[in-house]
């Protein structure tokens, strides 16, 4: 085993957390910790989701003494109507972050709050779309595409467009399934539909269109958020940043950007960056401005801008707990209600900024495209003034930060690694020099990790633990969202240090090509590139997605996005393995449709592994990444 003394350890993170819980304790202020405490032992049939709500003759719960709801629903119809119900919020949500920025790119204009940013993609993704492009005017096409894309929402006909970009045999498996997405709107509304009191109880149906609703997340919602966040703001590229709590500096104005949504925080993060707000910021007697981010807010300015990672999920009451910020700025999704209260014990101004996530103990400034400038100079300038407020007796800031290069978007990750073998790359390059260092036995495959945080595993463990494990036996990870800012804080995308940590396959492959063994692949959203880098191995290989010596894993996650997520990754070919139980335990049937050998894996061949114990987790993933490489002979 190797010494890994060089990085933050998990035991040094939860330091850094214990003392920021002693200002809370000063304040009066409780946080997620207390609350987990307050709320455990947690019920029973809701984690088995064997608790049906759906109708008012209930809540039916289901025991051996009722074996049935009221209206004779078993206990596989509830288990999987529930999972089906749990995959369309998630679905809905991500891709209901797809369909603003479709709305952003409407807006954009030469010399306003937003421009196209990468044109060639605009275009690339035209002729892909088949839309003619010569002669146009970038932001004439710009608006033509969000409305195509703002279509697949709720187009009457036909499929997502984005599914051509699967490989044929992936695209013929859905199709023989019966899965293929319609309309992005529609998916939802049918398992709204399917999951009513009177419908479906059939747990293959039910489970039939979880796998379609998330493929209309990862090829459909999130896909276009993804592509077309690149269009407005940038095509991700190896940038160099920091992260770890100790990004937040004493002497500025700290600002944190927390959520989702990419419009808001580009915009904050350019006037901070004013010199017009600068010098006001030091007129007040602060040094500067600093922006660091939480959760994939942060992930998108930093692989964008370099912007520092604070921390992801579970520490967004540690930059309120520092004493030092001076404002809280949030989005959309996976916002914790209590950082109201939390900020009213301290000085931060808690600043909501979207309809759709309004918060008690908030100032709301409501953001759109059209008045994005003036409402982000707003906030800054709100955050600038409150610095004389801050209480230095509450000030701390624990010191821990790690170097962290990130940015790895498909178009990134082909480049370098082509750019090391072939001296002239094409367009798009290709994936053949990543395939050749999988099938000469360099590396030994790849795994894609992603997800949450959750309070049910010891925060960030589970992460930084697989990471570590899987980096000794020559695997390179790819990872976005929280997992991605797990294996920041830890220094494990730091690329002169976790190199070191590599077997010597890996290590050879991040010298050449000057990577990090963790490549960040940016939001959770962005989870759709690791979709598009899983086709085009699979396209220059000639070997099926599922047959490639790659799986997915999600240890930590909590969220329903994260079931969505789960569902498409599966339906596109890859064993997903999860740390976490998505509440299916109450059903045998629905336990066996999706890890079973005759369940799910007989549509898409991929299914979901279930594991508690994250040694054994891991050991099973090198377990099938082996197996699928000796099935490959190789």
């Amino acid at each position: 085993m190797k010494d890994w003394a060089s990085l933050t350890t998990i035991e040094e993170m939860e330091a850094a957390t214990n003392s920021l819980l002693e200002n809370a304790e000063k304040v009066g202020a409780d946080t997620w910790q207390q609350r987990v405490k307050n709320q455990t032992p947690h019920c029973g049939f809701g984690e088995a989701g064997t608790c049906c709500r759906i109708c008012s003759m209930g809540p039916c719960r289901i025991t051996k003494k009722s074996p049935r709801g009221i209206c004779g629903c078993d206990v596989h119809g509830i288990v999987a109507r529930n999972f089906l119900r749990f995959t369309a919020g998630g679905s809905a949500t991500h891709s209901d972050h797809g369909r603003e920025i479709m709305h952003t790119l409407h807006q954009a204009k030469e010399g306003g709050n937003y421009t196209v940013k990468d044109p060639d993609k605009l275009i690339r993704i035209a002729h892909e779309w088949g839309v003619e492009t010569e002669g146009k005017d970038i932001y004439d096409l710009a608006h033509e595409m969000a409305e195509i894309g703002l279509l697949e929402y709720g187009k009457p006909f036909g499929t997502q467009r984005f599914l051509k970009r699967a490989p044929e045999h992936t695209q013929k498996l859905w199709h023989d399934a019966e899965i293929e997405p319609r309309a992005i709107d529609r998916e939802v509304a049918t398992a709204l539909h399917m999951t009513h009191m009177g419908c479906s109880s059939l747990p293959e149906a039910l489970i039939r269109q979880a796998l379609r609703c998330g493929l209309s997340d990862g090829w459909g919602g999130s896909m276009m958020g993804t592509e077309f966040s690149d269009v407005l703001f940038g095509t991700p590229k190896p940038l160099d940043t920091t992260a770890n709590i100790g990004v937040m500096e004493k002497d500025n104005v700290n600002i944190v950007v927390h959520g989702h949504d990419p419009s808001l925080s580009e915009m904050v993060v350019h006037y901070a960056n004013d010199p017009e707000m600068i010098a006001y910021a030091k007129s007040l007697g602060a040094k500067g401005i600093t922006v660091s981010g939480v959760c994939c807010t942060s992930n998108e300015v930093a692989m964008r801008h370099g912007i520092p990672m604070a921390g992801n999920f579970l520490n967004q009451e540690n930059v309120v707990l520092t004493g030092a910020c001076e404002a809280i700025v949030v989005d959309v999704q996976c916002i914790f209600p209590a950082l109201g209260p939390l900020s009213k014990c301290f000085h931060t101004k808690f600043i909501t900024t979207s309809p759709i996530a309004r918060m008690p103990d908030s100032e709301f400034i409501r953001f759109n495209a059209e008045t994005a400038g003036e409402n982000a100079k707003a906030i800054v300038k709100m955050a600038i003034e409150n610095f004389k407020n801050r209480k230095p007796e509450l000030v701390n800031i624990p010191s821990q930060k790690q170097n962290a290069r990130v940015g790895y978007s498909v178009e990134a990750i082909v480049k370098v690694l082509d750019g090391v073998a072939n001296s002239q790359v094409d367009e798009f390059g290709t994936t053949k020099p990543l395939l050749e260092c999988v099938t000469s036995g360099v590396l030994r495959g790849a795994v894609a990790m992603v997800g949450c945080n959750n309070p049910k595993v010891r925060p960030d463990s589970a992460h930084v633990g697989l990471m570590k494990k899987l980096l000794e036996n020559d695997i390179i990870l790819i990872v976005s969202g929280c997992s991605a800012q797990a294996a920041a804080k830890a220094g494990l995308m730091d690329p002169v240090k976790a190199k070191e940590y590599c077997g010597d396959g890996l290590k050879r492959v991040c010298e050449l090509a000057d990577i990090p063994p963790v490549l960040h692949m940016g939001s959770c959203v962005d989870i759709s590139r690791m979709l598009i880098l899983a086709a085009e191995l699979s396209k220059d290989s000639g070997i099926p997605i599922s047959q490639l010596p790659v799986v997915g894993c999600a240890p930590e996650w909590m969220s329903e996005k994260a079931v969505s997520i789960g569902n498409y990754v599966v339906a596109s070919g890859l064993d997903t393995f999860l740390g976490v139980d998505p509440y299916v335990k109450g059903s045998t049937e629905v336990c066996d449709w999706l890890t079973g050998e005759h369940g799910v894996k007989d549509w898409v061949e991929a299914n979901y592994t279930v594991e508690q114990d994250i040694e054994k987790l891991g050991d099973l993933m090198i377990e099938r990444i082996e197996a699928k490489r000796a099935a490959l002979g190789i």
